[in-house]
C-alpha cells in the first residue's frame, strides 16, 4: 500500500467515526511495513463549521486503520 492510499484511509477514518471533514493532511512520519505499523500526520480538520489543526497518529493493522491518538497544534 503505499502512502496515498493510507492518507485516503485516514480521511475515511476521521470523516466516519469522527465527522471531520480533512482541510490538509502532510505527513511527517511513515513507519508503516506491509500494512502494519503508524502514519504520523500533521492536518487541518473541519467539525460544526469550524477549522482546528492537529497533530494525529494512525495505527495500521492488515493495511486499515484501527487506532488514533492526536493532540491539538
Amino acid at each position: 500500500m503505499d502512502q496515498k492510499a493510507m492518507v485516503e484511509k485516514c480521511k475515511k477514518y476521521l470523516k466516519v467515526v469522527y465527522g471531520e471533514d480533512t482541510v490538509s493532511m502532510d505527513v511527517t512520519n511513515n513507519a508503516v511495513k506491509d500494512g502494519n505499523g503508524v502514519l504520523s500526520v500533521d492536518c487541518t480538520v473541519l467539525i460544526g463549521g469550524s477549522s482546528s489543526d492537529w497533530s494525529k497518529k494512525f495505527t495500521f493493522k492488515n493495511g486499515e486503520v484501527t487506532d488514533m491518538t492526536w493532540k491539538r497544534r
